[in-house]
């Protein structure tokens, strides 16, 4: 019985299946294969060319484990995610608060402003602030010494603290767009009737803010922290276009440290390209990543279950 329920629901949605069919294929050939594929060669030492012949067993995990250089990497990647995330969560929001004002003029048009750096490729943002930096660097520097701002010639993208913040900065206004539009979506989802009761009632806009916006958003919030922080941990294209991971590994992340290891650069560890140990730091990265995603819905499902708790009290 109930595996002709399951047949008539699957044959009441085969469109549905049909039109994902693609999307499943492209899953499937482009990112599931690869990431299977890729486990057996992080028992070799293989530079990629050939067939990967140079047993080493669990020697590169080994390595990538006792890699100062990585953990350096994965720092700085969530230091970057630390400052983002927050930083750009915030200005969202602000900004989604004034841009859903019915009475605002043109809003149609600010919102497509702000979501404009989305639709730019990060290779395009990276060259663009790489030749902003390099041509306009000494006038910048000339307006701090004369502000007293800086009492020396700094090299933007030579120094490691300016050159990652740098990185930062471009990082939050690059993917800001998205969490504009998702906080969008949320607020237009508020009903307007519980706003007009709570001005009928004498709250104000920061007590409308706080009691009504923040506690209808929350579900939604919850969603783009999350996407915000997956997103920060993908950080790549501006890293590697910008900086290249340095000066002196200061703006490494760990993706531009994969990068380095299966096809060299200046900033790699091995002097050749390493595709098994690539791919070790690769899997290594995501046992770390899915406990740390482990722990995260830990201890939202334990913030959410106090705050009901302390409702119902």
């Amino acid at each position: 019985m109930a595996i002709a329920q399951a047949r008539q629901r699957v044959w009441s949605a085969r469109w549905s299946y049909v039109y994902l069919a693609p999307m499943m294929v492209l899953l499937i050939a482009f990112v599931v294969y690869p990431i299977v594929a890729s486990l057996g060669y992080t028992f070799y030492r293989w530079n990629g060319i050939g067939d990967p012949s140079d047993f080493v067993g669990l020697g590169n995990f080994r390595q990538i484990a006792h890699d100062s250089i990585f953990w350096h990497a994965v720092e700085h990647t969530f230091i970057f995610a630390a400052f983002v995330v927050p930083i750009q969560l915030a200005l969202a929001l602000a900004l989604a608060l004034v841009l859903n004002n019915r009475k605002l003029r043109f809003a149609s048009f600010y919102r497509t402003l702000y979501f404009l750096p989305v639709v730019t490729s990060a290779a395009v943002v990276g060259v663009v602030i790489q030749l902003l930096v390099s041509n306009f660097g000494d006038k910048i520097n000339s307006i701090l010494l004369t502000l007293h701002v800086i009492d020396h010639h700094v090299d933007w993208l030579a120094e490691p603290h300016f050159a990652f913040g740098i990185i930062i900065a471009v990082g939050i206004w690059h993917t800001f767009g998205y969490n504009l539009v998702y906080f969008l979506a949320g607020l237009q989802t508020i009903p307007e009737d519980l706003y007009e009761a709570a001005r009928m009632d004498g709250a104000g806009r920061r007590a409308q803010f706080w009691h009504i916006t923040i506690p209808m958003l929350r579900g939604v919030g919850v969603v783009i922290l999350i996407l915000a922080i997956i997103g920060t941990f993908q950080i790549f294209d501006i890293v590697q276009i910008i900086t290249g991971g340095g000066p002196y590994f200061a703006t490494e992340v760990v993706n531009t440290y994969i990068y380095h290891l299966a096809f060299g650069g200046s900033n790699a560890t091995a002097v050749q390209p390493d595709v098994g140990l690539a791919s070790a730091a690769s899997f290594f990265y995501g046992l770390l990543l899915i406990v740390f995603s482990v722990v995260q819905v830990v201890v939202l499902r334990s913030l959410v279950r106090r705050r009901s708790q302390g409702v119902a009290a």
